[in-house]
């Protein structure tokens, strides 16, 4: 992966979850969960396997206030879904949540679902697993698909 180059499309190119949503062809993603005010979908650059993005369709950049009280608990409801469909399907040792983005790159929220293989060293844990500067998955395109084919029968 080409950190600078991923920090340049991050911080210079679009919303890369509206461009998604709005089939921009530099910035497909495998779709794993729709609804009418939410998307899910897999990580382009998986630090852990079948890591999904969640996030709401319409482009909210604060991760509390940014919603309303329903609104942010019907998104929640969602990451649960995905997160249990994750379990499902990778029985990991720990799922990690996070949302992180910033103003400066990445703004539109989103939440990371990321599911941690039992047997992971301790020292390769936590933040190290998912920072994508200690390496990130190579994952062909027929894998991913398969990926989201089966989180999406998980999900159902």
């Amino acid at each position: 992966m080409d950190l600078e180059a991923y920090e340049r499309r991050a911080r210079q190119g679009p919303c890369f979850v509206c461009a998604f949503l709005d089939g921009h062809p530099d910035y497909g993603h495998e779709l794993v969960y729709e609804d009418a005010d939410h998307v899910a979908f897999l990580d382009r650059w998986p630090t852990l396997p079948g890591k999904v993005l969640v996030a709401p369709k319409q482009h909210v950049e604060n991760v509390v206030s940014g919603f309303t009280e329903d609104a942010y608990t019907r998104m929640m409801l969602v990451v649960r879904r995905v997160t249990l469909a994750v379990e499902t399907l990778y029985a990991p040792e720990r799922v990690y949540l996070l949302s992180l983005g910033a103003k400066d790159g990445n703004a539109h929220v989103h939440w990371h679902v990321a599911g941690l293989p039992p047997g992971v060293p301790y020292e390769q844990q936590q933040f190290h697993s998912l920072m994508s500067e200690n390496g990130v998955l190579d994952v062909p395109p027929a894998e991913s698909a398969k990926i989201a084919t089966q989180l999406r029968r998980a999900l159902s």
